[in-house]
């Protein structure tokens, strides 16, 4: 891949007499009937000499014999006879075989010397010079890219969305993040204005402009454009970034549980993130039913951190009982006794008192409890 935002590059190249559709591109030259239609126009504006040679050329690159076509018309550029009429006719062409061909150095290069001419037609001048910019990104030269597109922009007065897009993916390539935002939201007013739509990936542009910028303001109102037109899980949590950067944190807990609720929620740290929002919201018993059915299921792994996890929601959720067994696994799981104690605790507050002894007494054996003394109180209330 030639970029890192894979950008698609549709070549408009334009032989100057006819001998293809006018604003066509040579990936249609094959079409000979349309292109028959053309020969007559051409004809007449170029010597016959050198519409044999360019008819010639044709047919070589219509049996894919692109080196034949190349030595017709490289040969033909040489003659100091031509008209600069006839010769951007002949390097337009010859641009068109070495893209084909995957030499896009040698495309540049000879778009670049029919750009030299100096009576070349305005119209066809800009479709060059846009031409250039595209094969210069294909080559990733960005800041070389970034300057035909400038200058194209100074000609064209009507232009396009996708120029501007294109423009921007050249500035991301440079790192020139702040410069990126004019370009594509210009983009996206004249696809409203032309009732065109406004796509995804220029959100997705666009975002990364302004997250750059730290404008999570900003960031937070394109993803919920984003998740209206394309519900995806990665737009979801980047929303939820955005709530937690701006300190919304009643939003950021209802965008996570909004994706779980579409079940978008599959590794481990995304489920736990879950249980512990809906802990801080007082919904603890969704947290215990959410960490309980996923342990089970092996999306969560059985370890003493989050069996103590489970263990603290069933007792926010007042289900004492239930909290025993997660926090049984937590202790025997843990090599410090401090979770223990906290066994022995809960048994204490359900007048378990054999049982709170034999904990209590396990984490004093197994040492690593914060307060000693407060692990003394709790066994003698036990005994």
């Amino acid at each position: 891949m030639k970029s890192k935002l894979g950008i698609s590059v549709k070549l408009c190249l334009f032989l100057l007499a006819g001998i293809l559709a006018a604003g066509g591109a040579y990936a249609q030259q094959t079409e000979r009937e349309k292109r028959d239609q053309q020969k007559t126009r051409q004809a007449q504006a170029v010597s016959k000499e050198v519409y044999d040679k360019i008819l010639q050329a044709q047919d070589k690159v219509d049996a894919e014999d692109y080196k034949g076509a190349l030595r017709i018309l490289q040969n033909l550029n040489r003659s100091d006879k031509l008209t600069e009429y006839e010769r951007s006719n002949v390097l337009n062409y010859i641009g068109f075989v070495h893209y084909n061909v995957g030499n896009t150095t040698a495309a540049i290069a000879t778009y670049e010397e029919m750009l030299r001419i100096p009576s070349l037609e305005e119209q066809i001048r800009k479709q060059t010079i846009y031409t250039v910019a595209q094969l210069h990104t294909m080559d990733e030269h960005y800041n070389q890219a970034i300057r035909y597109l400038e200058e194209w922009f100074a000609l064209e007065l009507n232009p396009a969305a996708d120029p501007f897009i294109l423009y921007a993916q050249n500035l991301y390539q440079v790192d020139r993040y702040r410069d990126m935002i004019k370009p594509i939201e210009t983009a996206m007013e004249i696809a409203r204005k032309r009732e065109k739509p406004v796509k995804e990936d220029w959100y997705v542009l666009l975002n990364f402009a302004y997250f750059q910028q730290e404008d999570y303001r900003k960031v937070r109102d394109i993803q919920k454009i984003m998740l209206v037109n394309w519900p995806k899980k990665r737009y979801w949590f980047s929303l939820a970034g955005a709530y937690t950067e701006l300190g919304e944190d009643n939003n950021l807990f209802a965008s996570y549980d909004a994706a779980h609720t579409q079940k978008m929620l599959e590794r481990e740290s995304e489920l736990v993130t879950m249980a512990q929002l809906y802990m801080q919201h007082e919904v603890p018993y969704k947290a215990a039913r959410l960490l309980d059915y996923e342990m089970e299921n092996g999306r969560v792994k059985r370890n003493a951190k989050n069996y103590r996890l489970l263990s603290q929601a069933w007792s926010l959720a007042q289900e004492d009982e239930k909290s025993i067994p997660a926090l049984k696994e937590a202790a025997r799981l843990s090599n410090e006794g401090e979770l223990n104690l906290r066994l022995g605790n809960a048994y204490l507050n359900l007048g378990r008192y054999t049982e709170c002894v034999a904990a209590v007494q396990a984490g004093l054996r197994k040492g690593g409890i914060k307060s000693p003394d407060n692990a003394q109180i709790s066994l003698g209330m036990c005994l």
